[in-house]
């Protein structure tokens, strides 16, 4: 018996697209150290519940105060650049791989945050950041009272 699948006009060219997307990626960028060969791209987990939207990114290598957090409106700006080490003058490198650079990620979020309210927390190279939505978004409750 025959599979019926579901015909998407659009499937192959955007699968193209994302193909083209990687190809470019890592035939102009292919050392890059953040967003999985991205260059500038952080790759980041962003779910939510009633009350807030929780964003985890994977920053290796770096500080807190490598982390510059912003929040303007409904849009998350996260930028941070990562030094290079000093080393002495003795020191001679017989391979050096590690790359050292600059990204920035902003993404727009589907509803206003309180930024005043915000929460970011570094530990083992994981960022969280905890945004509160704002009440005016909330989704409110009204009772009904019986007559």
């Amino acid at each position: 018996m025959a599979n019926l699948i579901r015909w998407e006009p659009f499937r192959e060219s955007r699968q193209m697209h994302d193909m083209l997307d990687r190809f470019m990626d890592q035939a102009m960028w292919p050392d890059s150290r953040f967003g999985g060969g991205r260059m500038g791209r952080l790759a980041l987990d962003v779910s939510t519940t009633d009350e807030e939207f929780i964003i985890r990114a994977d920053i290796p290598g770096l500080k807190p105060e490598d982390l510059d957090i912003s929040v303007s409106g409904d849009t998350l700006t996260i930028q941070a650049e990562s030094h290079a080490e000093t080393v002495d003058e003795e020191t001679t490198y017989l391979l050096r791989e590690r790359r050292f650079s600059s990204f920035s990620r902003s993404i727009t979020l589907p509803e206003r945050v309180e930024a005043d309210k915000a929460e970011a927390k570094f530990a083992d190279g994981v960022l969280t950041l905890t945004l509160p939505k704002s009440e005016e978004v909330k989704p409110k409750r009204i009772n009904v009272s019986p007559n």
